[in-house]
């Protein structure tokens, strides 16, 4: 395995990345799911790593919060891929739920974050505008709808393959329709 300063690098240069690349502002929000199994090397939800975790979220951050941008972090299966975010970062009518991730039951990455956050709460579901796929963790049911894949040049964290992705306005009223390309 890479060691722990090694992976907060390389995820903070795969944020960076993503938010030059995809154009975000402060009070986007960046839905990321991470297998810290996958980063050292084994299978997704057999080898959860604490301390993987924090790196990584450090490193996230890093990149994240001089920007003004929200990080979502995604749990882990065993808690249905619930939202763990800032309380700021809430949306109007958004649903918290009664849930603390543990490095076994939500991940470690979403356990770090849940810690590292001022103010934590969990929520169901979200509408991200870009996202980081850390380890294939299917983070594509907290995005916009239109989502648009990265190629990422900083497109692994330890063992594990990074996939970025930013969202669009869909667009409608079919070929002959204008459109406003600074939404793009």
């Amino acid at each position: 395995m890479e060691s722990l300063q090694t992976i907060k690098q390389q995820a903070t240069f795969a944020a960076a990345e993503l938010l030059e690349r995809s154009k975000l502002k402060p009070g986007d929000i960046v839905i990321v799911g991470c297998s810290s199994s996958e980063i050292a090397g084994s299978t997704i939800g057999t080898d959860s790593r604490p301390e993987v975790g924090a790196a990584v979220y450090e490193g996230i951050t890093e990149a994240l919060n001089p920007a003004g941008v929200f990080l979502a972090a995604q749990c882990c299966e065993r808690l249905n891929r619930a939202i763990i975010i800032e309380r700021a970062a809430l949306l109007p009518g958004a649903e918290i739920v009664n849930v603390v991730p543990q490095p076994k039951a939500g991940g470690s990455f979403a356990t770090a974050a849940y810690k590292g956050f001022t103010n934590p709460v969990a929520l169901e579901g979200i509408k991200a505008d870009a996202g980081l796929d850390i380890g294939s963790t299917l983070i594509g049911m907290h995005l916009k709808t239109v989502a648009v894949p990265i190629r990422l040049a900083n497109n692994r964290v330890g063992s594990a393959a990074v996939i970025g992705v930013r969202t669009r306005p869909k667009y409608i009223g079919g070929p002959s329709a204008l459109y406003d390309e600074s939404l793009l």
